[in-house]
């Protein structure tokens, strides 16, 4: 290797999003192993509007070189109204093969209404993921269902 070869350096690429998932909460092992706890496909709420207090979005980048940033926003069901618009965070990978990946933590999201809610992740003001969160309404079980305790018994009575 020369020396003008081992100045060179390579142009900005645009990484891949490789994953993107919604959960409850996220732990770091010693060893940089990420725990995803409480994996979402939908939110099942008792009453609207509804305060979720916690939510996690996880997104790992790679198979890109330079300095990015991320930025994550859910959308309300009418796709325009942003109802939580998360923080800028930097993206930033010093090789082809590095990877990275981001944890960001949403307090108190409100859902004013059942419907779909969207997940929108853009990198460098580019959308490069767009996924459906569904809110529903959850509906007590009718009295005396299998597995239910009796009303008054049971947890919290």
């Amino acid at each position: 290797m020369t020396e003008d070869s081992a100045n060179y350096s390579l142009p900005p690429m645009m990484p891949d999003l490789q994953s993107a998932l919604l959960c409850d909460d996220v732990r770091q092992e010693r060893n940089g192993k990420f725990i995803l706890i409480g994996l979402y496909d939908a939110l099942a709420l008792h009453t609207f509007p509804s305060r979720q207090p916690r939510l996690c979005i996880v997104t790992r980048w790679c198979s890109g070189l330079g300095t990015f940033t991320q930025h994550t926003r859910i959308v309300a069901p009418d796709q325009e109204t942003v109802i939580m618009d998360g923080r800028l965070i930097p993206v930033e990978l010093t090789s082809p093969e590095a990877s990275r990946t981001n944890v960001e933590l949403f307090m108190n999201v409100t859902f004013r209404e059942p419907g779909t809610y969207w997940m929108e992740i853009l990198l460098d003001n580019d959308l490069k993921l767009r996924f459906p969160l569904r809110v529903i309404q959850r509906t007590p079980p009718p009295p005396g269902t299998p597995g239910m305790p009796p009303p008054g018994e049971g947890p919290g009575f």
